[in-house]
């Protein structure tokens, strides 16, 4: 009981800090815009929505709302499709922290001027707690490995979607005629272009799909006993 109540807890901050973050960024992006002459700003809030940072997080807080309300009715353990949603979660949110801390700290992104605050809730803060959610919260069982399949369909639809969009979309607030969220994505910021960008790609890939395998682990080596011992003492 206590681990669950204190899991409702972390889920809640989670929640929490998503939202204050992206709204704290998102209302800093805003000043400035507008303070560089952006009049019309639908295209640059649609930028700032378009990062795979923003969307993981939002899918993670997402899950912590529905997982800290599982856990509140004692719905343990877990159901698949919560399961699935969770591991998803997890391993974009984790992904996130690595790609940033290992590629984009302290290169500055399209999204106007950073929040030093929101950028650290959202990049290390919050994957840190979700990591550790999905290592101790009660109600966690066993996963098949062809769940990581399940877990690469959203990188994928975003990759498409972000590199289709990319040259169709100008920024004239940068004085450029392409936007993409991070420089890893921009062909023209490499000799090699999309050769560039498609090792990128792969190698993301891979760290989305090595993330999600590790977690399936995990959840076989470790779930069944943990949710075994959650239903024992719900």
């Amino acid at each position: 009981m206590a681990r669950r109540v204190l899991f409702v807890i972390v889920r809640l901050v989670v929640a929490a800090a998503v939202c204050f973050a992206v709204v704290r960024q998102l209302t800093t992006s805003l000043d400035f815009w507008r303070a560089g002459g952006v009049e019309n700003v639908t295209v640059y809030v649609v930028n700032f929505f378009s990062f795979f940072t923003v969307e993981a997080n939002l899918i993670a807080a997402a899950a912590a709302l529905i997982g800290g309300a599982l856990l509140v009715a004692g719905r343990m353990p877990d159901s698949r499709w919560f399961l699935v949603l969770r591991l998803c979660a997890t391993a974009y949110i984790a992904t996130t922290g690595i790609v940033y801390n290992l590629l984009l700290r302290g290169i500055e992104l399209p999204q106007g001027s950073t929040d030093a605050l929101s950028n650290e809730l959202l990049h290390v803060v919050v994957p840190v707690l979700v990591v550790l959610d999905w290592l101790f919260a009660p109600g966690r069982r066993p996963l098949s490995f062809t769940n990581v399949g399940i877990v690469a369909i959203y990188p994928i639809v975003w990759v498409v979607y972000t590199l289709v969009r990319g040259p169709l979309t100008a920024d004239p607030l940068r004085g450029v005629t392409t936007w993409y969220p991070y420089p890893f994505l921009d062909p023209s910021l490499s000799p090699l272009g999309y050769g560039s960008v498609a090792i990128y790609v792969v190698a993301i890939a891979v760290i989305i799909c090595g993330v999600g395998a590790l977690l399936v682990w995990i959840a076989r080596r470790f779930g069944r006993d943990r949710a075994g011992v959650d239903a024992a003492s719900a």
